[in-house]
């Protein structure tokens, strides 16, 4: 397949239609060329990205495809409808979420929608917002083990050896789900101890593990100190031994991050501790 840009166009911050869009894609060999253009809420902010659009099809010679997520019919007119727009002469594909899914909902429930702009137009208000904030915050400040203070007022506390993937599973939770989310690093000195750190004991029912294919932990951990022992294959396949027996030793679930997005991570995490996150 030839390679594609891919414009991602909204009134908001193009968080919506690029997510859709990515889902959308991932069926695809690709490769493509992503390109977000937030904020386009007026008539000249849409044509100019028409001419970016244009000009990106007449020097790739292929039509890129653009994702909408545009409320202002005159707006959005300009990139579909309008016959100076790039899908009035086959310059690009454009797929207009809003009249595919929006539209048709509000035929089905009988009503308008309320056309707002951007899903966090009115976080400010919001009492989920407030709760991600927290989250984030409590994951920040229990990351890599930093604090075992108010360990007892977190979702869950992620376990494993150091680069496993703690820290972007904890940010993703606390950001994507408003989950208070602290990691906590297994070091040679709690495997010489034989179980787990003190601190994590009284909660041992909130820790999930999260292990990783030796030979993979040892090219991330090169990347970060090349050549050290740290980052040694031998130390490396001792230490996720080691961890794994700990885990299964004091019962608590794992998985291995080597294959899995952090997406998937997450929410297998939500589903066997948190289950009711699934539902909101």
């Amino acid at each position: 397949m030839s390679p594609r840009t891919i414009f991602y166009v909204s009134d908001g911050t193009g968080i919506t239609a690029e997510t859709f869009g990515n889902s959308i894609l991932a069926q695809f060999p690709g490769p493509f060329r992503h390109v977000r253009r937030p904020f386009i809420d007026s008539e000249d902010k849409a044509w100019q990205v028409v001419r970016e659009v244009n000009e990106c099809a007449q020097r790739e010679g292929v039509a890129p495809v653009v994702f909408l997520t545009l409320v202002n019919d005159a707006v959005r007119d300009i990139l579909t409808d309008g016959q100076n727009g790039p899908a009035a002469h086959g310059r690009a594909k454009v797929m207009d979420m809003f009249r595919s899914f929006v539209e048709p909902l509000e035929e089905e429930f009988g009503i308008k929608s309320n056309h707002r702009i951007g899903r966090f137009s009115d976080a400010a208000k919001s009492q989920e917002y407030h709760d991600r904030i927290e989250a984030i915050n409590f994951s920040l400040a229990h990351d890599d083990g930093q604090s075992a203070r108010n360990l007892e007022q977190a979702d869950v506390i992620l376990v494993g050896v150091s680069r496993s993937g703690k820290t972007p599973t904890s940010l993703y939770l606390a950001m994507q789900h408003g989950v208070k989310a602290a990691n906590y690093p297994l070091i040679p000195e709690d495997f010489e101890r034989g179980h787990l750190p003190t601190s994590l004991m009284p909660h041992k029912r909130k820790c999930f593990g999260l292990t990783i294919d030796p030979e993979r932990l040892s090219q991330i951990r090169n990347e970060r100190r090349p050549g050290s022992r740290y980052a040694a294959l031998d130390n490396c396949r001792a230490e996720v031994a080691a961890a794994e027996q700990m885990m299964r030793r004091s019962g608590i679930e794992w998985l291995s991050s080597t294959h899995k997005s952090i997406e998937e991570i997450a929410t297998t995490i939500l589903r066997d501790i948190r289950p009711d996150r699934l539902s909101y």
